[in-house]
């Protein structure tokens, strides 16, 4: 009885190690595909999410400055047309007296 104890436990042992030398793989195969990853993304030219969030806020401040702009520029129409008589269109002939 005490033999086949002995027995088991050795095979314990065994498949305890074995268990842990496969977490080893493992763990080295999961960093080496992550070590390839970031090499492989950090080849193409992509941008980091600080840059992207900066460039994405000067859009939008460049895009509500042109809003104002325009708003800008159509009061100074509207006030221009119902204010001056309509310019003579270029290239045409200003009559003389």
């Amino acid at each position: 009885m005490q033999s086949d104890n002995r027995m088991f436990d050795d095979i314990v042992k065994l498949v305890n190690g074995a268990a842990g030398t496969l977490a080893g793989v493992g763990r080295e195969a999961e960093a080496g595909a992550r070590s390839r990853a970031r090499e492989w993304i950090g080849g193409l030219d992509f941008v980091s999410r600080d840059e992207f969030e900066v460039v994405k806020a000067m859009a939008v401040a460049a895009r509500d400055e042109n809003d104002a702009l325009r708003a800008r520029l159509d009061a100074l129409e509207a006030r221009s047309a119902t204010s001056a008589p309509a310019p003579t269109p270029v290239g045409d002939p200003v009559p003389t007296a």
